[in-house]
């Protein structure tokens, strides 16, 4: 099954219905920061996001420091951003402690 990139059109609706990610790599993916109060906390919620990840078999760019996640998604078989991003970064908005400060 081949995976279709988003059209420019469809990027900048799925980003207004996104408020929270950004476009980033040229429109190619969709970034987000989330702040913790603690590692524990960052931690706890990467293992949700890997679960989700491994379910979907659609894996996250991701970095942490202590208590900040840092996460890319794009379709690297689309080669770019694409609707697969799109309902990964919905699931992971719906995750506690996901929710803007």
């Amino acid at each position: 099954m081949s995976v279709e990139q988003l059209s420019d059109e469809e990027r900048q609706s799925w980003l207004q219905a996104l408020p929270q990610w950004s476009l980033a790599r040229e429109g190619a993916a969709i970034t987000r920061s989330f702040v913790f109060a603690d590692f524990e906390e960052a931690f706890a919620f990467m293992t949700r996001v890997a679960l989700i990840a491994e379910k979907r078999d659609h894996h996250p760019e991701w970095f942490n420091v202590y208590n900040k996640v840092d996460i890319t998604l794009t379709t690297h078989d689309a080669g770019g951003l694409s609707l697969r991003d799109v309902k990964m970064a919905r699931k992971i908005d719906a995750l506690p402690g996901a929710a803007p400060a």
